[in-house]
């Protein structure tokens, strides 16, 4: 999706959402919701977030030691600059497009070296100047249960019910009951443009895998 694509879809009402996010240390995305059109007015320019969000951990508290941010050095904040070329409507929230982000030193507004996304562009640079490009393409693997975000909470989240019951490694069957989910995730991608090649049952009790197409790593 172009920024005039989706200047048109807000004028239709189609999209009044833009999801502005980058991937953090744990592979999560983080950001901010804009209306979609003060994101076309600026937003699409840059934004800001709180520099902790590099040094925190799996439950967003800020950990200390980081020579980048911490309460000793204090907090401030960081660029997000939208890669337009990752602008697209994702079809799982109503009304919604989403952009990742690379994350630009706020002074300098260089690339921060410690992101995620500026550690595979430097890895990225390595590989081509070796006279190869790189691919990549993701085995996602996950387990669907038999429960609420609250009642997994409640149970400490250990002892969860699975989907299944047995082993169902390329089981027909037993994914045939689980494919209200996976036939949603398997269009919910491809309608992303993350075009999808498979899914398939794993070998734990509930356990999934989706396979993206290989594609450029970045």
């Amino acid at each position: 999706m172009t920024l005039d694509e989706l200047k048109k879809a807000c004028s239709a009402g189609d999209i009044d959402t833009v999801l502005v996010c980058f991937v953090d240390m744990q592979g999560r995305l983080i950001g901010k919701r804009f209306h979609a059109k003060f994101f076309i007015d600026s937003g699409f320019a840059e934004t800001h977030v709180c520099d902790y969000l590099l040094a925190d951990d799996i439950t967003m508290e800020p950990v200390p030691g980081y020579k980048a941010a911490s309460w000793d050095k204090g907090y401030g904040d960081f660029v997000l600059k939208p890669d337009m070329s990752t602008l697209r409507r994702i079809p799982w929230l109503e009304g919604t497009a989403l952009v990742l982000c690379d994350v630009l030193d706020h002074h300098t507004h260089a690339d921060l070296a410690h992101s995620p996304r500026a550690i595979l562009r430097q890895q990225i640079k390595r590989v081509e100047s070796l006279g190869m490009q790189p691919f990549m393409a993701s085995e996602l693997e996950f387990y669907l249960f038999d429960e609420t975000y609250d009642s997994a909470r409640q149970k400490s989240y250990s002892n969860l019910t699975t989907t299944g019951h047995y082993i169902e490694d390329y089981h027909i069957f037993q994914t045939s009951k689980e494919e209200g989910v996976m036939r949603s995730i398997r269009n919910g991608l491809e309608g992303a443009g993350i075009p999808v090649e498979s899914s398939k049952g794993e070998w734990g009790p509930g356990q999934e895998e989706i396979n993206v197409r290989y594609t450029n790593a970045l």
